[in-house]
């Protein structure tokens, strides 16, 4: 067995029967497996879920780090890629991920996400991953892998140490894995052509709820890889701009009840965000003008959801190391959403 494709799925409904359909439909000669890891749903929704080279694994629900370290436990192939339920690969979804991995220097490669949305708010969140999809291709390494469309050789994926599963929900476990390999010296790159489908956030509320998750989480990534608050390949340097003048306005806004003034020095951090974001609201209109028009909400609900959940995760964090000495008790479950 060449190659296992690992799925990790709770209460994932029609969307685990679509993936699994289009898994199945690849165009390889490259002998590979599918397998799905159940984290403890109550859907029955593998009840339709059969064929041959598929194999389903059952556990208590523990987060989709502990499902995908299971699935990579459970693995025959000597490389493993993983996807989302909720997500749909392409025809040569399994070529294009494997082709990097024949390069014996490189450990890990990172495939890319197409949606058939039109909505407003999903059309953003595609082309957000647009963007940084052009940063990516100007880099000959990546530090993060993100597992809608992640390929590792097993055995560095084993040597690196596995998904954390402190991380209870989808949120940055795979920055915090991608980062550890790349400091262990594993080389990782990012591969386009290699494609899924995926629904994306339709609403602005689910949007920003995701993103204060991501937040919140990247306190853990940050406390175990300082340096990465600087750069990764993952992250404009322009959001962390966003996210400090995002966070003054509102601070500004909070005080303004105190002292009628501090809405006006609010303005100041505000122009700042609107200058720093121009230049992608600019590029939005040559690409989707309807989009762009509502892009400076969303640009503005993205940082300061995202500077919201990284204080929140920061103030949890050092009260669970006070309390206990440990981050152990940071593991507290916040939501149960898929992003």
């Amino acid at each position: 067995m060449d190659i296992s494709v690992i799925i990790p799925v709770f209460n994932g409904g029609r969307k685990i029967r679509r993936c699994v359909r289009a898994l199945k439909q690849q165009e390889t000669r490259r002998a590979y497996e599918i397998i799905i890891v159940d984290d403890g749903s109550t859907d029955g929704c593998l009840r339709w879920i059969q064929g041959n080279g598929i194999r389903i694994f059952r556990q208590a629900n523990q987060g989709p780090a502990a499902a995908r370290n299971l699935g990579v436990q459970k693995a025959r192939g000597r490389i493993v890629l993983f996807t989302d339920a909720d997500c749909e690969p392409v025809e040569d979804w399994i070529e294009q991920m494997v082709r990097p991995l024949e390069d014996h220097s490189i450990s890990g490669v990172k495939g890319s996400y197409l949606t058939r949305q039109r909505k407003v708010v999903s059309r953003f969140v595609q082309l957000e991953y647009e963007g940084k999809y052009e940063k990516m291709k100007r880099d000959c390494h990546i530090d993060f892998i993100d597992t809608y469309a992640a390929g590792f050789v097993k055995k560095d994926f084993l040597a690196a140490g596995q998904y954390d599963t402190r991380f209870p929900t989808a949120s940055v476990e795979d920055q915090e894995f991608s980062f550890r390999m790349w400091k262990k010296g594993y080389r990782m790159v990012f591969n386009p052509g290699a494609r899924v489908y995926h629904t994306h956030s339709p609403t602005v509320w689910n949007y920003m709820k995701k993103k204060f998750r991501i937040g919140f989480w990247k306190a853990l990534v940050l406390k175990k890889h300082p340096e990465k608050l600087v750069r990764d390949s993952h992250t404009p340097q322009s959001l962390k701009l966003e996210m400090v003048f995002a966070t003054l306005f509102l601070i500004s806004l909070s005080l303004w009840p105190i002292r009628a003034d501090f809405l006006f020095y609010g303005l100041f951090p505000l122009a700042a965000f609107m200058a720093t974001i121009t230049p992608c609201v600019l590029k939005l209109f040559r690409k989707a003008p309807g989009v762009a028009l509502c892009s400076p909400f969303l640009f503005f609900a993205r940082a300061g959801c995202l500077s919201l959940g990284l204080m929140a995760g920061t103030v949890k964090l050092c009260v669970s190391n006070g309390n206990r000495g440990t981050d152990m008790a940071y593991a507290t479950k916040q939501t149960g959403e898929t992003p």
